[in-house]
């Protein structure tokens, strides 16, 4: 297989902030894997918390290159096994596991979804996120897009009543996504009034190293708890299964769609709630999420809604949420 590597600075449609940082830019890696005439393409974001740049992805990338071209490639799944001896950072896997997944579909002529032996005339709805701002700018950017779901991002001094003010404009669910910012005593107070709000389920509210915190939360929040920080690759599901009501899984954290089908099934079987988020990416990465639908409860897919210009085509989301599928198989995904 033949590689290509593409760093892309993606500009966003408005400011995005959360409780521990803001930008206006993200940087993403685009990773082309070509073979006997087609190609599938991948992504992976830069991200600051998790010390990852798109130099260091492509740095690992490049270091078996040679192993790569000389790859007999098979499935996504052995060849996700094959980079992961080699010390891959699930941020540069996830970028090559995507590409895996999306050329293994173009070869076999199908999508994903339809290769896991699934089918898409049902799947959960995508929130649209409104990142932390002051709450005259959080009530525009709804405005802007009116969804039937948002997640909305928390983590100030105001929360609750941001949340109340944001209620008086709209009869959307509420998601709320504190980024590890609260406490436990704040989270189940916190839960009492944010349910009367139509709130569905609070993400994350503690850091994600505070078990004991999330023990209290586990019996006495009045809202499901879904764990984000706390839930990074397959082995912390089990954990979390004791603490959270849920789990997001992100591709770029667990290292791509291999390990992440893994995590849904695992998470099934223990009687989660499973939900797939996204970071601010293309259209890239959230084609590949799309492929997981209809093994999802809950969704966070709108990263390339947020941006002012996409670099990819693949999976479309229209006004009210619905999903339209590409045609072309495996992921889906052109650039443009």
């Amino acid at each position: 297989m033949q590689i290509q590597l593409q760093k892309h600075i993606l500009a966003l449609r408005h400011t995005f902030s959360i409780s521990r940082e803001s930008h206006d830019f993200q940087d993403t890696l685009i990773v082309s894997l070509s073979l006997n005439g087609h190609t599938g393409f991948g992504e992976a974001t830069s991200n600051p918390y998790y010390k990852i740049t798109i130099e260091s992805m492509m740095a690992e990338i490049e270091a078996v290159r040679k192993e790569v071209a000389a790859y007999d490639f098979q499935n996504p799944e052995a060849f996700h096994g094959f980079l992961r001896a080699r010390g891959l950072s699930n941020f540069a896997l996830c970028a090559m596991d995507l590409a895996a997944h999306d050329l293994y579909g173009k070869l076999r002529g199908k999508p994903l979804y339809e290769l896991w032996g699934t089918q898409n005339d049902r799947y959960p709805l995508t929130n649209y996120t409104i990142g932390i701002a002051p709450v005259e700018e959080m009530v525009a950017k709804m405005m802007e897009m009116p969804w039937p779901i948002y997640k909305i991002k928390l983590g100030t001094q105001d929360d609750v009543a941001i949340v109340r003010e944001l209620r008086k404009h709209t009869d959307a669910v509420f998601r709320i996504d504190a980024n590890c910012a609260w406490t436990a005593k704040e989270t189940i107070a916190n839960a009492l009034v944010l349910k009367e709000l139509g709130v569905e389920f609070l993400e994350q509210p503690l850091k994600a190293d505070d078990w004991e915190g999330m023990e209290k939360v586990a019996h006495h929040s009045v809202l499901p708890v879904i764990a984000d920080e706390s839930c990074i690759v397959e082995t912390d599901v089990e954990k979390c299964a004791l603490h959270f009501n849920g789990i997001n899984i992100k591709l770029t954290k667990c290292g791509g769609l291999t390990p992440a089908l893994r995590m849904i099934k695992k998470g099934k079987e223990l009687g989660l709630k499973v939900m797939v988020g996204c970071m601010t990416e293309s259209s890239v990465g959230i084609s590949a999420i799309a492929q997981l639908l209809p093994q999802l409860d809950y969704v966070d897919m709108d990263g390339a809604m947020l941006l002012k210009e996409d670099i990819a085509k693949g999976v479309e989301i229209q006004e009210n949420g619905k999903v339209i599928f590409p045609e072309l198989a495996g992921s889906g995904i052109t650039l443009l």
